[in-house]
Formats: structure tokens, sequence, C-alpha cells
């Protein structure tokens, strides 16, 4: 493995570098040098001016906006700013006309939360939800295929299951919902900023993602993107004065619903959270995903060889990883394991029994080899 000078020019960006190995970015990243300016800037303005400046600061969200839409391939009229993933998957699926008897097929059992009680909270209004079974930690089309009945509307489906780190075909997945009819909805907190994402080649519906993972940016911030064809057919749950077609006249009660994805922000806006919103993602546009997809992929492929040369088990295979690889060590129990890494400053997760290692384009390869000593110490190898 070589390092690009390139990249590796970012890293003054995160000084977390000084403190830890941070191989966390699945689970909660460290935030740049830009976005914490980029908040301090607006907080600054704020003290010091009031709203004097707030056209300004609507113009920063809409340059956000555009940033947002650029990143997985949307129109900026198909973003609506959310505080969460599960906030966005919340208004998809409380926000759709849904008819007793009808199913959303979902791999309950390997998904995150977020992407599970969105959907098993609308059993009371006579939905079910169908059981995906997941083939190596992970969902295949031909899994998505089996579980399609005629009374199928909806898949639900993360992009990267968070616990095995299994990418999902999402471009695959995505012509079968089309040739069936179905609707199809992703959270994508696990592969937007590290992974390339399409929504239009992919077919997607509807995709929703914070930022304090892959984008590097804050939690309390993030982005739902709504297909401009099934914008109408979303109802928003919550109405406010932003959700309306003449929003700043304030002298008339004049209810006429945005035709855009802007309907699902009610009320005033997070202005600190768009602003780090914007500064993140100008950040990993100014980066490439063409170059931050490779970088992290030459990362786990180094550290996948040098662990399965002592005998760690690892997963999962390159053919299905997006940004993450969990192991097992051959030897030693993997909480001990666990916290060997912590006492010496490794940031990782401990996902169902796996460690999770999630690198981001400013780690380097001696960071790796760094992390792979501490493990082969660990197995007395």
């Amino acid at each position: 493995m070589t390092s690009s000078p390139n990249l590796d020019a970012y890293r003054s960006e995160f000084p977390v570098v000084q403190e830890q190995l941070y191989f966390n970015h699945a689970g909660v990243a460290p935030t740049s040098q830009r976005v914490a300016t980029a908040m301090r800037e607006w907080v600054e303005d704020l003290l010091q001016h009031g709203v004097r400046y707030e056209r300004g600061w609507e113009a920063r969200t809409e340059n956000t906006r555009q940033l947002a839409a650029r990143l997985v391939g949307a129109a900026p009229e198909e973003i609506a700013f959310v505080r969460n993933t599960g906030h966005g998957l919340g208004l998809v699926a409380e926000g759709l006309d849904w008819r007793p008897g009808d199913e959303v097929a979902v791999a309950s059992s390997i998904e995150y939360p977020s992407n599970v009680y969105p959907w098993l909270h609308l059993r009371d209004r006579g939905v079910s939800v169908r059981e995906i079974e997941p083939v190596e930690g992970g969902v295949t089309p031909e899994a998505v295929a089996a579980a399609l009945t005629p009374r199928t509307r909806l898949v639900a489906l993360s992009s990267v299951q968070f616990a095995s780190g299994y990418r999902t075909d999402l471009d695959a997945i995505g012509a079968l919902c089309e040739r069936s009819g179905v609707l199809f909805c992703v959270d994508g907190i696990q592969s937007v900023g590290c992974h390339p994402v399409d929504v239009k080649k992919s077919r997607i519906h509807f995709l929703s993602a914070d930022s304090h993972k892959w984008m590097i940016g804050v939690s309390g911030i993030g982005f739902l993107y709504v297909d401009k064809d099934v914008l109408p057919r979303v109802r928003p749950v919550l109405v406010g004065w932003r959700s309306t077609t003449d929003s700043w006249n304030f002298n008339r009660a004049h209810f006429e619903l945005r035709p855009d994805a802007l309907k699902f922000e009610e009320g005033s806006q997070n202005y600190a959270g768009t602003y780090a919103l914007g500064a993140a993602l100008g950040l990993l546009l100014e980066v490439g995903l063409e170059n931050v997809e490779p970088r992290i992929r030459a990362l786990l492929t180094h550290l996948d060889e040098e662990l399965r040369a002592f005998g760690c088990e690892t997963g999962p295979s390159p053919a299905h990883r997006a940004g993450i690889l969990t192991f097992l060590p051959p030897r030693g129990d993997v909480k001990a394991l666990a916290s060997h890494l912590s006492e010496r400053n490794v940031s990782f997760s401990l996902r169902r029994g796996r460690i999770r290692i999630s690198p981001h384009f400013y780690n380097q390869p001696g960071e790796i080899d760094r992390l792979v000593e501490m493990v082969r110490a660990f197995s007395g190898k």
C-alpha cells in the first residue's frame, strides 16, 4: 500500500488523530476543523448581530441542500432536512396512505432498529412486516424477491448492514422493486459519505441519513430524499409555516402545502446544524468520493489480509464490503480484546460479538499496522 499525499494533507482537519487510532466512523465520527468553524461562524453571527443577517442563514442552508442533493444524485427540491435517520424514515412510514393488509418487507433480524421500529409501528393500521431472510449477515436480491407478495407495498433496507458490514446491491434490488411495482426505501447512513450512492440509478424512492457517521458531520442533522414522482403520495406528519407555499407571509393564513420535499420542514431551521452539514459535505465533495471510496477499500483490504495472516476470522468478503470490516481474534475472548484495544486509545465498536473497524479517507496504512500489531500481541501470535 502507498499513501496518497493528496488525502494525507487533510489529516490536519481531524485533531482526533493526535489522540486516538480512530476507526469508528460507522458509529460516531469525529468532526473536522471546518465543521467546527462553520458552527462557530453562525453562533458568532447570532451573538453579535441577532437576526440581522437571517437571509444569509437561509442562503447558506439552501446551499447545503444543493450539496446534499449532489452527493446522492438527487435534485435539491427532493431533499428535506431531518434530525436523524429515524426521523426521515418515520416521515415516510407515517406519511404513506397505507391500507389494511399492506405489507412492508424488512430484514428485521439484522437491521438497525431505526429501520425496523417505524414499520412495526404501522401494525395498528393493519400493515404487516414481512421478514426478508438474511444471507451471511446481509440481504441479497434473491432474498428480497422471495419475500415479495402481491400485498407488498414497500421494501425497506439499509444500504450497508451496521453489524456485519454487508453492502446491499441497491441497483439490483431497486430494479426488482420497479418491476414489481414496489416502493424502495433505504437507510443510507452506513454508505453516504464513504461509498457512492446514486438514488436515480438505483431507483430508490426514499433515502434517509444523518451526518454523524460517514459524512463526518455532527449529530442532530441529516437529510431525507424523496423522489419527485412519489412526493405527492407522502403526507407530512407535521406541518407548520415552512410547509406552505407562502411561508414568509405571516399576515394571512394561506394553507397550501409546498409541492417539494420542503413540505416536511415544518418550522424554524437548525441553522447550526445546516452550517455544519454544509461544511461536512463540502469537505467530502472537495476530496471526492471517487478518492474516498478507494482509500477506504484499500485500508480494509490491507487490514483483512494482515488479520487473516495470523488466524483472525474476518468479514464481509471484498465483494460485499463498503466501509466496515468485522473480525474475531484467533484466540482469547473478544470482550477482553475490546478492552485491550480501548485501553490503547483505539476507537472502534463491538457489534453482535465482533470487533467492527470502520476507517475513513484520512486514516493511514501505518495506523492499520499499529492496530494489527495490537491484535497480534493480544493473540500471542
